[in-house]
């Protein structure tokens, strides 16, 4: 009787030991992938990665493949007029060597031909020339604190950390990516190739045949756009898909 006492202890107490060993394996396991289950931040998503190529962008600096190539290539690099194969008078828009060949800017002074010209009233002188619109006075000042800072070649990524592509607004965010890099070949009184991407009815008909984002995208049977530098940012390209895909709201 004692011994078979013993053998049924030993029995539950084997039983008692597996259950807890099974129990704390089962718990445990997710952690062995190095992802928590429970994560709702998207941070340990491997499925979507936060970018962190390059260092951010400081809004203290002006940048200039980001910030000042996009102005001068929809306004002063277009056919016919400072482009690559332009060279109107031999002057080149179409890069940051190109733009500090020509001698016009002057690193950290508010003078020379270059900026006279984009701040001149004088139609005859002014940059871009008529029909085109003249650059806004908050592309002036952009252009002047980049001078004013020393005319250099800084780079980021503007979208490290992540690019919000949420609720877009056309206002808010469609339209400044439009009027940064598109607008001043496709806005005035002729826009080129009869493309106009100032107004809403305008982006909305080039958004609905394809050819905004085959044009941003530089697919196959899609004219490049804009045609030079390194054209828009993969953030603010996401950010157009995004307003497409959710209904190119006017708002």
């Amino acid at each position: 009787m004692q011994k078979t006492s013993l053998l049924l202890s030993a029995f539950l107490l084997a039983a008692l030991v597996g259950s807890l060993l099974s129990t704390s394996s089962c718990k445990h396991d997710p952690l062995v992938t190095g992802i928590d289950p429970v994560d709702t931040t998207g941070t340990n998503n491997p499925n979507d990665p936060v970018d962190t190529s390059g260092w951010p962008c400081s809004p203290d600096s002006v940048y200039f493949a980001y910030q000042i190539l996009p102005i001068l290539v929809s306004n002063c690099a277009m056919e016919g007029c400072h482009s690559a194969a332009s060279h109107k008078e031999g002057v080149n828009l179409t890069s940051y060597a190109k733009v500090l060949s020509t001698g016009e800017v002057k690193a950290g002074q508010l003078k020379g031909d270059f900026w006279e010209s984009i701040t001149s009233n004088k139609p005859d002188k002014r940059m871009p020339p008529p029909p085109a619109s003249p650059l806004s006075q908050e592309q002036i000042d952009l252009i002047r604190t980049w001078i004013l800072q020393g005319a250099k070649d800084l780079t980021c990524n503007p979208g490290y950390g992540g690019c919000s592509t949420e609720a877009m607004s056309f206002s808010a965010d469609i339209q400044p990516i439009l009027k940064s890099s598109c607008t001043g070949c496709h806005g005035g009184t002729n826009p080129q190739g009869g493309i106009e991407l100032v107004t809403y009815s305008g982006v909305v008909q080039m958004a609905q045949n394809g050819k905004l984002l085959g044009s941003v995208k530089k697919e196959t049977g899609y004219i490049a756009m804009p045609p030079a530098g390194n054209g828009l940012t993969g953030c603010s390209i996401d950010r157009l898909q995004a307003w497409i895909d959710q209904g190119m709201l006017n708002n």
